[in-house]
């Protein structure tokens, strides 16, 4: 079934800005750009991780999803189509876009494209990071996680465990938020959901695993240094103990740059949490209304 979250591709009118914010900031290494102009970006070995596509708004354009074997694709997609979702499968010239063997598309009820692949192309020993880090934690658990906001929560729980077969990891409730939590692998979650008020769904951020603090703290340095906008300042969740901050890209949406979280074994069991941190992660003094992230309207 599902393994990992595989790469994000994003639209974008700011793309021009990713190739130095990328590589200086975040410690991405540029690869080959797409046809389009896209800035590809690399985390590790895979061809590449994050595309942003030349764009008039900022707008999500898909979120792929790397499955175990070739047998979970035609599973994945009886799965779907019994839902009554359509499923479509990539021509050779979409899979050599994304740097796959494999791969087939659907569209979620909330408008989401997501992109189910496998066979990533890897070229070993070949990532080179933009700036002096230790490494980004990939590998088995893949580009890292998502979190996405819906309209409703018991819907998309329904659909994303169900249908797509990510597994619960914990919840987060308290008097501003709801949050729910799924894992595919290792990770503590690949994907979050947030409850959005009626009618709105929005990308809020992708968070990238470093293996040292001092890869973050340095980040942070480096976000102050150059007037990146924080949105929120260091601090340690409660349910998956990520040290992390919370900086907007040039496109709207977060990224979490973040250490430590732990991992999902055979013995987890969920659990509910009424705060989100057990320290910091409070809203940057010098940002009081950070991004939200990409936010649509449905309909």
């Amino acid at each position: 079934m599902l393994h990992s979250l595989a790469y994000l591709g994003i639209s974008s009118p700011a793309v021009d800005e990713w190739p130095t914010f990328a590589t200086e900031v975040l410690g991405c290494m540029l690869a080959e750009p797409g046809p389009d102009g896209a800035v590809r970006l690399r985390v590790d070995d895979a061809l590449w991780r994050i595309q942003i596509h030349p764009g008039e708004v900022d707008a999500v354009d898909y979120f792929g999803w790397a499955v175990t074997d070739e047998a979970s694709l035609d599973e994945l997609q009886g799965r779907l189509e019994a839902e009554g979702v359509e499923v479509h499968e990539g021509d050779a010239e979409l899979a050599a876009a994304r740097a796959v063997n494999r791969i087939r598309w659907f569209v979620d009820p909330w408008g989401y494209r997501h992109e189910l692949i496998w066979g990533q192309i890897i070229r070993p020993s070949s990532f080179r990071p933009g700036r002096a880090i230790s490494r980004f934690i990939t590998g088995q658990q893949g580009l890292g996680h998502v979190v996405v906001g819906m309209p409703d929560l018991e819907r998309a729980h329904d659909f994303f465990t169900r249908v797509l077969g990510f597994e619960l990891s914990d919840k987060i409730i308290t008097d501003k938020l709801e949050a729910h939590f799924y894992h595919v692998n290792g990770r503590h979650h690949s994907l979050a959901l947030g409850r959005l008020p009626e009618g709105v769904v929005g990308f809020n951020h992708l968070m990238l695993q470093l293996e040292a603090i001092d890869d973050v703290g340095r980040g942070y340095d480096l976000c102050l240094e150059r007037g990146v906008p924080i949105s929120k300042v260091l601090g340690r969740h409660a349910n998956d103990r990520m040290v992390s901050f919370y900086l907007t890209t040039p496109s709207a949406f977060n990224i979490e740059y973040g250490y430590g979280g732990v991992e999902i074994d055979e013995d987890w069991t969920p659990k509910t949490f009424d705060k989100s941190s057990i320290w910091g992660h409070t809203v940057h003094e010098d940002n009081p209304k950070p991004s939200p992230g990409i936010v649509r309207r449905l309909g």
